[in-house]
């Protein structure tokens, strides 16, 4: 429990004080607001992608080829966590924000809550964070027992690499996107959403059209492998997911607030997690991937709104500066 409670809180400092530090640093050195977006897609595709890839591999190696047991990854874990800490100590600049906004945690809180209920596109940018990241935690517990409900013997540290490979080709797509001026993040993450609510309807699909076996053991059924094609089709919308959500949350949260308001967000999102995980025996697993697919299909819905309140602003100003120029002069328009 103490593990769990210390987890959390690295978790959240995680996914909220390495964006936060990273936008600040990245504002006050005076770079282009541009190439926030490529380190956000080299961020992912680096560090979610390839290091991720390369743990899943040596995890692999530590239990099935050193015979070390199933917990030798956590502590060789560990040992990379402490190397981190190092290289962080010794060659990062510390961030300490504005001396003369320094308040305590209660106003913080208030103050990100108020910001959040004034502004929608706030609470729509963290309804689809808590929408997706609930989905992708929960599929984090589903994979294992989708591949192998008979007991079959999968490489559990293989297909870990393989989805984080499938992760990385969605980071390198979200690059290409992001680099384009032309194409806006609110509009290819609709279809992005969509794709990964179709992606975890495939076990409910396979389960209706394929007959189960019930033969216990063997290697990953055929059904299996159309679930992990759908599973790592679901991990390149992940991968596209990152640096896409990264880049709107630098747009739409206030700098001084960034780091209360991404924390504020991750409250529902863990509860969430929590009463799937308490109720993760009471219902079949089709049900838990079907409730996962109806969250993705709603975050489609509120990434719609999300796009279409960002043109609102242009309108708004030009129907301001129409009504202001009429009262001087007529407006003429070439």
């Amino acid at each position: 429990m103490v593990g769990r409670v210390l987890g959390g809180i690295a978790t959240s400092l995680l996914f909220s004080a390495f964006e936060s530090w990273l936008v600040a640093e990245h504002f006050k050195r005076g770079f282009d607001q541009q190439w926030l977006s490529l380190t956000f897609s080299k961020a992912i595709f680096l560090g979610n992608g390839l290091v991720a890839i390369v743990a899943g591999l040596f995890g692999n190696f530590l239990v099935d080829s050193l015979n070390l047991g199933p917990v030798s990854p956590f502590d060789a874990a560990g040992i990379f966590l402490a190397i981190g800490m190092a290289v962080i100590l010794s060659s990062w600049t510390e961030n300490y924000g504005d001396p003369s906004e320094s308040k305590d945690l209660l106003t913080q809180f208030k103050g990100a809550a108020v910001a959040i209920a004034s502004d929608e596109k706030i609470a729509l940018l963290g309804a689809i964070q808590s929408l997706f990241e609930g989905s992708m935690y929960t599929f984090v517990f589903l994979w294992t027992p989708a591949l192998s409900p008979n007991d079959e013997d999968i490489p559990h540290g293989f297909i870990f690499a393989t989805f984080m490979l499938a992760s990385m080709l969605g980071s390198s797509i979200a690059a290409r996107l992001l680099a384009r001026s032309s194409v806006k993040v609110e509009s290819y993450m609709q279809i992005v959403f969509v794709v990964s609510s179709a992606s975890l309807l495939l076990p409910i699909l396979t389960n209706f059209l394929i007959p189960p076996s019930g033969v216990k053991g063997g290697s990953i059924s055929f059904a299996g492998c159309l679930q992990l094609l759908g599973f790592c089709t679901f991990e390149a919308c992940v991968g596209l997911f990152w640096p896409s959500i990264m880049k709107m949350r630098s747009q739409y949260i206030p700098e001084e607030a960034r780091s209360t308001i991404m924390n504020f967000f991750r409250i529902p999102l863990n509860i969430f997690v929590c009463i799937v995980l308490y109720n993760v025996n009471a219902f079949p697993i089709t049900v838990m991937f079907g409730m996962c697919s109806i969250f993705l299909f709603l975050a489609s819905i509120l990434q719609r709104r999300l796009s279409a309140l960002g043109e609102k602003p242009k309108t708004e100003d030009w129907a301001m500066m129409k009504d202001r120029n009429a009262e001087d002069e007529p407006l003429n328009v070439t």
